[in-house]
C-alpha cells in the first residue's frame, strides 16, 4: 500500500536498525553517561572488562552462529541480554556495595552482543548492492544513533531536576522495556534467502553450512592478509570510547548535563554517517580513491580531537571536584567542552563508517560477511576490554597517550586493505566453488507477484 517491500534489502536494513536503537542503542546511552549512571566508576569498569572479555569471543564465533542457526533467533535471544544489564544497574542502586550481578550481567552481555552484531554487520553490508553499501551503512546508523539519542533525553529529562550523583530507578526501568522491546522485534526479520536488492537481485543462494566447516573458516580469519591487515583497525575502533565517557563526560559534567550531552553525541554520530556516505558512494571515483580520501580525512579528525583532548587534560588532568561540574546551563564556561565531546561523536560515526564499507568492499558472499563483521566486532571487544581496565590501573595522561598511538599505528594497516579494494568484490560462491549468477528478471518477477500474493 504504501510502496515498502518487506523482503526488499532496505527494509531488512531499517528492521535491524530499530533492533539496535533499541538493544544496543541504550547500552550506549548507558556507557555514555560515564561508570553507567553511577558516581563510582569501578563497577562499570569491571562489568564492561567481563562483557567485552566475552565478547571477544563471541564476537569471532558471532558469525558462525548466525550461519547456523539463522538471524531471527539469534538476534532475539541476544537482545534480551541488553536488558538483562541495565536492570543490574538497578539492582546496583539499592546495592552499592555488591557488584556481581552487573559484573555477571556485562559478560552474559558479552555473549549475546557478540552474536547479535555478527547477525547485524551481516545485514547490513550484505545486503545492499556495491554502489550503495555506504547509504546503508548511513541508514543503520542513523536509526540505530537515535536509540542514543533517546537514551540521552530519558535520563537528561529523569534527572533535570535532581542533584543526586547516580540515576533515578526510572532511568534504567525505561531502558530495560525498550531492550525487551527491540529483542522482539528481531523476530520481525525476513530469512536472508528471500531479500532482494533494489534491483531485483537475490541477496542469497540458499548454501548450507555446518559446525565442521564453520570451525575450519573462523580459523582461515586469523590467517587471512586482510583480516590480519584490519585488527589493528578493529582493535582501535571501541578503544577511545572509555576516555570519551569516563574523562571528557563524566569527570567535567554534572548528572543531567551527562544526558544532555549525549542528546549530541549520538545525535551528531547520525550526521558524520550520512556525510561520509556521500564519498564513499560517490560513483565518479574509482573504490580504492573512495577509500583514501575517507582514510586521509578519518585520520585528520581523529588527530585534531586528540589535540584539542590533550589540552581538555593539561588544564584538568583529575577532572573537576563533584561540587564543581559544569553544568549545560554555564554556556560560557562549558560550551567548549560541550562542542569537543559531540565532535567525539562526530569521529566515532566517520571511523565505524569506514570500518565497515571496508569490509563490505572485500567480498559480497553474505557467509563471510557475517565471519568478517563477528571478526571485526571481536577484534574491536579485545581493544575495549584492556581499555575499559586501563582506566581502574592506569592514569588518565597514559589513557590518552596510548589513544592516539593506536590511531596512528593503525593507519599503515588500514592503508594497506584499502589498496587491495577492487572496483567489484568478490561474488558469493555456489557449493562446487562457481560464481553465483543471478537472473534478475526472474527474480524481480518472483518478488512483484509475492509482494502481490501477500498484499492480497
Amino acid at each position: 500500500m504504501f510502496g515498502i517491500r518487506y523482503y526488499s534489502a532496505m527494509t531488512q536494513v531499517v528492521l535491524v536498525g530499530f533492533v539496535c536503537f533499541l538493544c544496543p542503542g541504550m547500552f550506549n546511552a548507558v556507557n555514555g553517561l560515564g561508570a553507567g549512571g553511577q558516581m563510582d566508576a569501578t563497577a562499570g569498569n569491571n562489568a564492561n572488562t567481563a562483557l567485552y572479555s566475552t565478547f571477544v569471543v563471541f564476537g569471532v564465533l558471532g558469525g558462525a552462529v548466525v550461519n547456523l542457526c539463522g538471524v531471527r533467533y539469534t538476534i532475539f535471544c541476544s537482545g534480551f541480554m541488553y536488558a538483562l544489564y541495565s536492570a543490574s544497574y538497578l539492582f546496583l542502586n539499592h546495592h552499592p556495595s555488591n557488584a556481581s550481578f552487573t559484573i555477571a550481567a556485562g559478560a552474559l552481555l558479552g555473549v549475546g552482543a557478540g552474536i547479535l552484531w555478527a547477525a547485524q554487520g551481516m545485514i547490513m553490508v550484505s545486503y545492499p548492492r556495491e554502489d550503495e553499501k555506504a547509504k546503508y551503512i548511513a541508514v543503520f546508523w542513523i536509526i540505530f544513533n537515535l536509540g542514543g539519542m533517546l537514551g540521552g533525553i530519558l535520563p537528561f529529562a529523569i534527572n533535570y531536576n535532581t542533584t543526586q550523583t547516580q540515576n533515578a530507578d526510572g532511568v534504567y526501568i525505561g531502558f530495560v522495556v525498550l531492550e525487551c522491546i527491540g529483542a522482539c522485534l528481531g523476530l520481525a526479520l525476513a530469512p536472508p534467502n528471500k531479500v532482494t536488492r533494489s534491483d531485483g537481485s537475490s541477496v542469497v543462494l540458499v548454501k548450507y553450512t555446518n559446525v565442521g566447516r564453520e570451525g575450519i573458516e573462523i580459523v582461515k580469519l586469523f590467517l587471512n592478509p586482510m583480516m590480519l591487515g584490519l585488527l589493528p583497525m578493529c582493535f582501535t575502533s571501541n578503544f577511545f570510547y572509555t576516555y570519551q565517557f569516563n574523562h571528557l563526560n563524566a569527570s567535567l559534567f554534572n548528572m543531567r548535563t551527562r544526558g544532555f550531552n549525549n542528546i549530541f553525541y549520538w545525535g551528531f554520530q547520525m550526521l558524520g554517517a550520512y556525510a561520509i556516505s556521500l564519498l564513499l558512494d560517490a560513483k565518479r571515483l574509482s573504490r580504492r580513491r573512495r577509500g583514501f580520501i575517507a582514510f586521509s580525512i578519518v585520520f585528520v579528525f581523529f588527530n585534531a580531537l586528540w589535540g584539542g583532548t590533550l589540552g581538555v587534560y593539561l588544564k584538568h588532568p583529575a577532572g573537576l571536584p563533584e561540587a564543581d561540574r559544569m553544568d549545560f546551563k554555564e554556556s560560557k564556561r562549558a560550551s567548549g567542552y560541550i562542542i569537543l565531546y559531540l565532535l567525539c561523536g562526530i569521529g566515532d560515526a566517520l571511523y565505524q563508517s569506514l570500518a565497515y564499507w571496508i569490509i563490505g568492499a572485500l567480498t559480497n558472499d553474505n557467509q563471510k560477511l557475517s565471519r568478517y563483521a563477528g571478526f571485526y566486532k571481536g577484534m574491536q571487544s579485545f581493544g575495549a576490554a584492556i581499555a575499559w581496565q586501563l582506566d581502574v590501573k592506569v592514569i588518565p595522561r597514559n589513557q590518552l597517550i596510548a589513544n592516539w598511538v593506536l590511531i596512528v599505528g593503525s593507519a599503515p594497516f588500514m592503508l594497506y586493505v584499502i589498496w587491495s579494494i577492487k572496483d567489484h568484490s568478490e561474488e558469493a560462491k555456489a557449493a562446487d566453488g562457481s560464481e553465483i549468477e543471478y537472473d534478475e528478471k526472474a527474480v524481480a518477477a518472483a518478488t512483484t507477484a509475492a509482494d502481490a500474493s501477500h498484499a492480497a
